[in-house]
């Protein structure tokens, strides 16, 4: 507010600006989440194999038969995480909807203030900008609560499916006689890590369809294609 009461076109923006992001962090709610699922996913994986490493007894000497899998997406694809991710999202849908609605409250006063600034007095243009300052705060906690929430039931819901998938893994590989089974998980930030890896070696997909047979969960109904942006910058030529 400049020394005359008025709000300057500076501060006009930027509630403009920070009433609108209520609503980018109801999006980011999901959005974030799906980031956020590479890290909670590596972690609880590391959990869950290294547990079961230690409790291996040493095998006898035989010839090395390897395979890699991709576990953490091994996860993520089976039918049953699928289903109960989209059970979660269903859950917080009504805190997403409650976050728009606030957004869209703040937008309103905002342009309210901006249209009514030269009519009002100097304390009632300070009350309202002081209500729409409160307000996106509000909103803002209520999102990072909202995105706490979530990112804590999404890493149950991983390490419930995640277990039960190792299970399944470990029996799948002695059928199939593999000595060592690799985790080529591509965002992987601790080893093994794999360099190269032959794809006739890739068991993730015998993986996922073992553990979908055992589990009897049906796979999820298709989702409508989206259209795939096109590239910023063409790939040069070769």
């Amino acid at each position: 507010m400049n020394g005359n009461g008025m709000v300057s076109q500076e501060a006009q923006a930027r509630f403009r600006a920070e009433a609108r992001s209520a609503h980018r962090n109801s999006e980011g709610v999901f959005t974030q989440m799906k980031r956020s699922l590479a890290i909670i996913v590596m972690l609880a994986s590391g959990l869950v194999l290294g547990a079961a490493a230690q409790t291996s007894p040493a095998p006898a000497a035989v010839p090395a038969k390897v395979a890699v899998i991709a576990f953490q997406a091994a996860v993520g694809q089976t039918n049953e995480f699928q289903r109960n991710f989209a059970d979660l999202q269903k859950k917080y849908e009504p805190k997403r909807n409650q976050l728009k609605t606030m957004a869209d409250e703040i937008d309103t006063l905002e342009k309210q203030l901006q249209a009514q600034a030269d009519k009002l007095s100097d304390a009632d243009r300070a009350n309202k900008a002081k209500t729409i300052d409160d307000k996106k705060k509000q909103a803002q906690r209520f999102a990072e609560d909202a995105q706490n929430d979530l990112q804590g039931e999404m890493q149950e819901v991983y390490n419930g499916v995640a277990s039960k998938v190792y299970d399944v893994l470990a029996n799948y590989a002695q059928q199939q006689g593999f000595t060592l089974v690799v985790d080529g998980s591509s965002n992987q930030q601790q080893a093994p890590v794999v360099l190269y890896a032959s794809p006739s070696t890739d068991i993730t997909k015998a993986v996922i369809d073992a553990y979908n047979l055992k589990s009897g969960v049906p796979a999820p109904p298709p989702q409508p294609a989206a259209t795939a942006p096109k590239p910023a910058v063409k790939p040069p030529a070769q």
